[in-house]
């Protein structure tokens, strides 16, 4: 099993749990041995509350944030060698819960690098995916 470690980083402001004033927040999303984790934290420069979230799932606003920042965006898929599209499709549908009628055009959109995924969360699917002999390598998009 690969255990090396993974980490997307975002800041972002929200409102202060403690005093209701913006806050500047600072998140990673981190791709642990075999499981993706959201740890965040900020401290309040008005009323100096300090906050962490660890081991949450990302917020799908902060998700979005990660996937349209310059210089990062998403996450693409390459698959080489003798990949069977079962395979593949097999594997998508145990990781996204999805049926056959859906699993063609997530299978079109991860190959071609148009699925919305941070890289953290790409490099899980290709550690599946080599897990179940296909040859899958994740990288960054170039927008």
């Amino acid at each position: 099993m690969e255990q090396s470690i993974l980490v997307e980083s975002v800041t972002y402001s929200a409102a202060c749990q403690g005093c209701g004033a913006v806050a500047e927040w600072c998140g990673v999303q981190a791709l642990v041995g075999g499981t993706l984790r959201w740890d965040a934290e900020s401290t309040c420069s008005t009323c100096g509350v300090a906050l962490a979230v660890c081991g949450g799932a990302l917020p799908d606003d902060v998700r979005s944030r990660l996937l349209c920042e310059r210089g990062r965006g998403r996450a693409r898929l390459r698959v080489s060698g003798p990949a069977g599209s079962a395979t593949v499709m097999r594997v998508l549908r145990a990781e996204f819960g999805i049926g056959l009628d859906g699993v063609k055009a997530v299978l079109t959109q991860v190959l071609s690098g148009e699925y919305p995924a941070t890289l953290p969360e790409m490099e899980l699917l290709a550690r599946k995916l080599r897990a179940s002999g296909v040859d899958a390598v994740a990288s960054r998009t170039v927008d």
